[in-house]
């Protein structure tokens, strides 16, 4: 009788050993929970000071913290971003979700589109980052654009449905086009208008 090799199986059947082991998700320790908060905490004030771009040692110093315990919790500063804005995040789909029964559509898409121009006009830099963030990320701003996107896209779908807006319009381009506004906005901070006038331009352009 032939003996089974290294690598060899039995053709049509599971290999011996075929059990599957699920990796344990371990719960973070106190102390390592401490040192998450307060990164979080330190990031978002400095995001909110300084910009996205202020440097991730400051931050680590801030936190009472070395760089390479940051870097534990937050492999980059896309991971961090991510961490920091997850609640704002939260905040806007679930107004999304409150919009997606609104009697008016292309009000509601709009009034969404405000309310993101509002968010990411408070932290320097973050329009930019949503704007070159990518869908095919694994982590880091791909979980804040992604959803968003998403409920984005419910809400247009039903302006169209309304037939407000024109059906060759894409949720990628429409968030693109409002992270650039909430980009303006960012600059020019004495032009408190700035934001509805150039949504007013934008909703010309997508109506039928």
């Amino acid at each position: 009788m032939a003996t089974e090799t290294a690598g060899q199986r039995q053709v049509g059947g599971p290999p011996a050993t075929a059990a599957v082991r699920t990796p344990d998700v371990r719960p973070m320790r106190a102390d390592a929970r401490r040192n998450y908060e307060r990164l979080l905490t330190e990031a978002r004030t400095a995001f909110t000071e300084h910009g996205t771009d202020t440097s991730l040692e400051d931050i680590a110093r801030r936190a009472g913290v070395g760089i390479g315990t940051l870097y534990r919790h937050f492999p980059n500063r896309t991971a961090l971003m991510g961490a920091v804005f997850q609640s704002e995040v939260d905040a806007l789909l679930g107004y999304a979700r409150e919009l997606a029964d609104a009697p008016q559509p292309c009000a509601a898409l709009v009034d969404w589109l405000r309310a993101i121009i509002t968010h990411a006009s408070t932290y320097r830099g973050l329009s930019r980052a949503l704007m070159t963030a990518s869908a095919d990320e694994s982590s880091g701003m791909a979980r804040c654009s992604v959803p968003m996107r998403e409920a984005g896209g419910a809400l247009l779908a039903r302006a169209q449905q309304a037939g407000a807006v024109r059906p060759d319009v894409n949720i990628s381009d429409l968030m693109q086009l409002t992270n650039g506004i909430a980009l303006a906005v960012e600059e020019s901070p004495d032009d408190p208008q700035l934001a509805d006038r150039l949504l007013t331009l934008t909703l010309r352009g997508l109506k039928p």
